[in-house]
């Protein structure tokens, strides 16, 4: 039998346990980070932000969710359903001009049985999706075939996410 080996997992699997005992927001901890590349920030706003997700379900996997911890869309004040649309509209642009995907799939999480990983700070997924990039691997395997790197991935949207901003 030959083994696939997906070490990311066990570091997910890992960091699954340790966040059911932390009381800080992971999302809270990434974006009190000064480093945005080890955080994974593509892009901060005033009153949200954009990140690459560390365990992707796809190629490109980012989320927009905003600066305050807040779990309810219905809690977010004007400032900040305005800045949460407007920075989902320009990472659609970037995620096009950077990884040329055929479409995308985005939506919230509304709780655990929604399947919100992280139900406390409401965030929004934005996945890029190409022609054929569901193929056996997950199916029989359990495994994700990932093509490039988190870091090159957030360096292109960095660049993609400021050229889409100045863009307006």
């Amino acid at each position: 039998m030959d083994a696939l080996w997906a070490p990311w997992r066990m570091e997910y699997i890992e960091a699954e346990k340790d966040r059911a005992k932390e009381e800080e927001c992971v999302f809270c901890g990434i974006l009190a980070l000064a480093d945005d590349e080890n955080g994974l920030v593509i892009h901060r706003g005033k009153k949200a932000a954009v990140i690459l997700n560390r365990f992707p379900y796809n190629n490109g996997h980012i989320m927009v969710m905003p600066l305050r911890h807040i779990a309810k869309l219905e809690d977010l004040n004007d400032e900040e359903v305005m800045e949460l649309h407007y920075l989902a509209c320009k990472s659609l642009k970037a995620l096009s001009d950077a990884m040329e995907p055929h479409g995308f799939n985005m939506g919230f999480n509304l709780g655990n049985v929604a399947g919100a990983g992280v139900k406390d700070h409401l965030h929004l997924h934005i996945v890029p999706r190409w022609q054929g990039d569901t193929n056996f691997m997950p199916v029989l395997a359990e495994t994700k075939v990932m093509p490039d790197h988190l870091i090159n991935t957030l360096r292109k949207l960095k660049a993609a996410f400021s050229d889409a901003i100045v863009q307006k």
